[in-house]
């Protein structure tokens, strides 16, 4: 069942309290208001990572425009928001509240914020407005890097996700590694204190960033970035936190969603050239550059296209152009297939995207018992208690915990158990097809009578003698989904008989486009 009605009313008596109680200090209202607005927002998620772990390209390619500045040196150094505007716009928002509009500017495509005079060291947070379909419902949030040269600049970004007196803000985290380093452990496990704490972000995905670099640009980079990124998996599974890793070339994703005409017109005359001399010349950076050479493309328009694809995505270009691919589109498609976005954007939607209402819920419900504990008076112990019932009893919010759980902590389940269980706890989509591996045709036909026998499977199957503790928590769990999943479909079908009309089982899920 959904939180969002029980939840509106605990905010709206926590907001009649407080406006009733004239010893209520002004800022617990204040906080409730901002809570609740909060809750009425797209779903929040962050990208962090260390220095220069390509969280802004990341974000650009996720937007599909080039928003996020990026460069060889430290760009983000302020914690930046990307919201869905009807017009351009940059706010620098101060700590003291105050707010001030940031002049914007385009060079070779790339946005440029103008802070002028204002001091980053006085500003809470930039907020960029922009009027792309891709932040209709998601708020993307760049962050600096855990482990800038600059102490306080890191400190920024711990502050927004694992503040020391208060909720995140954000709802889920995409954290970003080049490799897998203590400075990744120590924040994935701060997360992870805070997410025990019940005041952290929810769910946490990671991401093996600019993976091409890792095999050199070699045309089989991605494969061995896949393996590394599985075995990073495995070790920081062990914080119970991050529920998968990725491989993404950044550059690749930002270029192939932005890839223009000329481009295309360049790389389709490389792949025509001489077996020869392009061989010659895909060796290094140095010789595919070189004024001299005899490729059919200038080297102006070669080091242009360097800059946008890197060395792996020239490769990469060449190899689908030479095996048939015919047009900018399909090179496009093929490219962003290549470069693990799609992946990921497919690892957001199913964990975060058809989330998002239980995430926002979260951040809400802790956000709300931390101010009702922090300004008590009277008639806020019952909201308190029903909001930490809440907290502690909803459903969706053990499924997300259990799936990250999942891959680090071991059962005494079987490999094919492990694949069910997943599925029933929303692994692989929240929708009750999904959950029970059905097409829609077959849960609407079958589903409930599948969903009744997961029940009494898993039920049975948490009294097992020889489980663990963790075990038959996670076996009691796939049995309260399956009951969850009877239950939709018995009140669906009953809005049938009634000739009452609901929406689609399978329209719930915010997606990104």
């Amino acid at each position: 069942m959904s939180t969002s009605p029980e939840l509106a009313r605990l905010l709206d008596d926590a907001v009649e309290v407080y406006r009733r109680d004239r010893n209520a200090p002004p800022i617990a209202l204040a906080d409730v208001e901002r809570c609740a607005r909060r809750l009425r927002e797209p779903l929040r998620i962050a990208l962090a990572g260390a220095l220069k772990a390509g969280k802004s390209t990341l974000l650009n390619a996720l937007i599909g425009e080039e928003l996020a500045p990026t460069a060889a040196t430290e760009c983000t150094t302020v914690v930046t928001w990307f919201r869905h505007g009807t017009t351009p716009s940059v706010q620098a928002c101060h700590v003291n509240g105050q707010h001030a509009a940031v002049p914007i500017e385009r060079r070779d495509a790339h946005l440029n914020f103008d802070l002028g005079r204002l001091d980053p060291a006085e500003l809470d947070r930039l907020e960029v407005s922009w009027p792309t379909p891709e932040l209709n419902r998601v708020t993307i949030i760049d962050t600096p890097g855990t482990t800038s040269l600059n102490a306080e600049i890191s400190r920024r970004t711990l502050r927004l996700l694992a503040p020391e007196d208060g909720t995140s803000g954000a709802d889920a985290v995409v954290y970003l590694m080049r490799t897998s380093t203590a400075a990744d452990y120590s924040t994935l496990a701060e997360l992870n204190r805070q997410v025990g704490g019940r005041g952290g972000p929810l769910g946490v995905i990671g991401v093996l960033s600019r993976a091409d670099e890792i095999g050199v640009g070699r045309i089989d980079a991605m494969l061995s970035a896949q393996e590394i990124a599985a075995r990073y998996a495995g070790e920081l599974s062990a914080s119970g936190l991050c529920q998968a890793v990725v491989p993404v070339a950044g550059l690749l994703a930002v270029t192939a969603r932005t890839l223009r005409q000329r481009e295309f017109t360049a790389l389709r005359a490389l792949a025509e050239a001489s077996a020869d001399d392009l061989q010659l010349a895909m060796l290094s950076v140095d010789r595919f550059s070189r004024e001299n050479s005899p490729l059919p493309v200038p080297a102006d328009v070669r080091v242009a296209l360097l800059n946008r694809f890197g060395i792996f995505g020239i490769r990469i270009a060449i190899a689908l152009l030479q095996g048939g691919v015919p047009d900018a589109a399909t090179l496009s498609a093929q490219l962003l297939e290549r470069s693990g976005i799609v992946e990921l954007r497919e690892r957001i939607e199913v964990q975060f995207g058809q989330r998002a209402e239980q995430l926002k819920a979260h951040s809400a419900l802790t956000e709300l018992a931390r101010i009702l504990t922090r300004h008590p008076v009277d008639g806020t112990a019952p909201i308190l208690a029903a909001t930490r019932r809440l907290l502690g009893d909803v459903h969706g919010f053990e499924e997300v915990r259990l799936l990250g759980r999942l891959r680090s902590c071991k059962t005494s389940l079987t490999d094919s158990e492990i694949v069910e269980v997943t599925r029933l706890i929303g692994g692989y989509g929240a929708s009750p097809d999904d959950r029970l591996g059905l097409d829609p045709f077959e849960a609407m036909t079958s589903g409930r009578d599948r969903a009744l026998a997961a029940v009494q499977r898993w039920r049975a199957r948490s009294g097992h003698p020889l489980n663990d503790g963790f075990t038959t928590r996670v076996c009691r769990a796939a049995a309260r989904s399956a009951e969850g999943i009877v239950a939709q479909m018995t009140r669906t079908s009953m809005m049938r008989e009634s000739g009452i009309r609901e929406p689609g089982i399978r329209g719930s899920g915010h997606r990104m486009r």
